[in-house]
């Protein structure tokens, strides 16, 4: 993949914790990651203006349905999480 190198001014105390916090990937990697997740963001922000614009805007019941679904895919990804880390102990 075809990089460019730019420049851009950062808070000094935000680049020191992302520094910390990026460490062996890098700053650019980092970085990178961060700006494809924002850009992947503000185009779910798009799609869901659009679905509302089309379909309404979603109901307080819709909503405590998709935070309890939300719930659940979190307590499956920890319980995958838990077991992996479980049987990697074992492996060992």
């Amino acid at each position: 993949m075809a990089t460019r190198k730019v420049t851009v001014t950062i808070p000094e105390d935000l680049l020191d914790e992302i520094r910390a916090e990026a460490a062996e990937r890098g700053l650019s990697a980092y970085v990178a990651e961060a700006l494809r997740f924002k850009r992947d963001r503000d185009r779910l922000r798009e799609f869901v203006d659009w679905l509302q614009e089309e379909h309404g805007p979603v109901t307080d019941d819709e909503h405590a349905e998709a935070l309890e679904a939300l719930a659940d895919l979190d307590a499956e990804h920890e319980r995958r999480h838990a077991t992996a880390k479980r049987n990697a102990g074992e492996a060992a």
